[in-house]
């Protein structure tokens, strides 16, 4: 636990003496949850993911666990209102989707340290409600329910709190009852919200099963404007190629704010305490130097180190060349519309430069946007072929956000 400690994942542990002395007798199996309501997990589950990695790297067994059993019930933690139901189609399809990420940061297999996947639908959707509710319910609290976090604020806003998402706390519980069982597992991770739910799976299994299970919560992330990590104007920074190239995602963490930097790279590199010290004691222009740092190493261990290195390569080339990169962010547009011409506010928006029509004018006027590195002062104006250089249309917004448009 002390990597955690040093690099600062952690927020709360329910007995952190009690989990150091389980770990110095062999590997610890822990768990975090993932609910498969995105086709892809963001940057905001990123210090989760974080978590799982480093307790394999330092010797113990990290399961991530698939929701899609929890999923067709819905976490009301944090959320003023019931979330969408999805079906079992959209909920595989999700979980198939997020699957792909923990294959860049961790090791599945049988060994003694090596990681599990497993879905909760294996032991959830084969429950009997009569039986559940006399093996578990009586074990549960109602009272100690309506004082957790994820059920008092709703009712406290008086919002609705529907008696399916009541029995989520009790469903995540029951994971934990469930994996100790299957596997041993003693801990559960997860962001500080999850705090109560946690706590509710070591009650359960100290009723149900006369188990000592373990609580771990690290911080929730912000930014040190106090926005929301992993938003963008763009929208959510996902972890799936498919969704943020490599580029869009070296690009983000480029971005970091100064204040973040040290933080950002103990959370979300492996870079050593040392090299990090070194990075943070910059200043002025040189902090540019850390941030690439992180950039690298962030995309590095999402999308391998030739993906990272290619980013941070267009983006030299880009802003201190000027030249056209192949790995910028690159959309495709029928022939044919460029030949009878795309209104530029429109291909802005097309492009994920912008959010709407009205946002690129507003940054029209405010001498905000490029089009092949010309200034736009047209906000009526239409973008046709006779624009393309070397085969595609350079769009800009500001001076790091670049979309290549290509006829197709």
């Amino acid at each position: 636990m002390r990597v955690f400690e040093e690099r600062g994942f952690l927020h709360q542990c329910s007995d952190l003496a009690g989990l150091d002395a389980l770990a110095v007798k062999g590997p610890v199996t822990g768990y975090i949850g993932f609910d498969c309501t995105a086709p892809s997990l963001h940057v905001g589950s990123l210090l989760q993911i974080m978590m799982l990695r480093w307790m394999q790297r330092t010797g113990h067994k990290p399961i991530a666990l698939m929701g899609s059993g929890t999923t067709r019930v819905g976490d009301p933690t944090g959320k003023d209102e019931s979330r969408k139901v999805l079906s079992e189609t959209e909920i595989e399809a999700n979980k198939n989707g997020i699957r792909q990420v923990f294959d860049r940061f961790l090791t599945f297999g049988s060994g003694p340290t090596d990681a599990l996947m497993v879905d909760n639908a294996e032991w959830l959707t084969r429950l009997n409600y009569i039986d559940f509710l006399r093996e578990v319910g009586r074990h549960v609290s109602v009272n100690q329910m309506i004082q957790r976090d994820s059920v008092k604020l709703r009712l406290d806003r008086e919002q609705h709190l529907s008696f399916l998402e009541f029995n989520y706390m009790v469903l995540q519980a029951y994971d934990f009852v469930e994996l100790n069982r299957r596997f041993g597992c003693r801990l559960q991770l997860g962001g500080s919200d999850q705090w109560g739910n946690i706590v509710a799976g070591i009650d359960l299994g100290r009723k149900m099963d006369s188990v000592e299970l373990f609580a771990f919560t690290s911080p929730l992330v912000t930014l040190a404007s106090g926005a929301k990590m992993g938003k963008t104007a763009a929208g959510a920074v996902w972890l799936n190629a498919e969704q943020v190239s490599p580029y869009e995602y070296w690009q983000f963490w480029r971005n970091t704010e100064d204040a973040d930097v040290e933080r950002f790279l103990k959370l979300f590199t492996e870079l050593p305490l040392d090299e990090i010290a070194r990075l943070a004691a910059l200043e002025g222009a040189e902090i540019n130097d850390a941030k690439k740092a992180l950039a690298d190493e962030a995309t590095a261990l999402l999308h391998g180190r030739k993906a990272a290195e290619e980013a941070s390569e267009a983006a030299r080339r880009t802003f201190e060349e000027g030249a056209l990169a192949d790995a910028l962010p690159t959309i495709t547009v029928p022939a044919g519309d460029l030949d009878t011409g795309l209104g530029v506010l429109a291909l802005f928006v097309r492009a994920g430069l912008m959010s709407s029509n009205g946002e690129a004018r507003r940054a029209i006027r405010g001498g905000g946007l490029r089009l092949n590195d010309d200034v736009i002062t047209d906000e009526t104006a239409t973008v046709t072929a006779d624009l393309l250089r070397d085969g595609v249309i350079k769009l800009s917004h500001g001076r790091k956000k670049h979309v290549l448009v290509k006829p197709q």
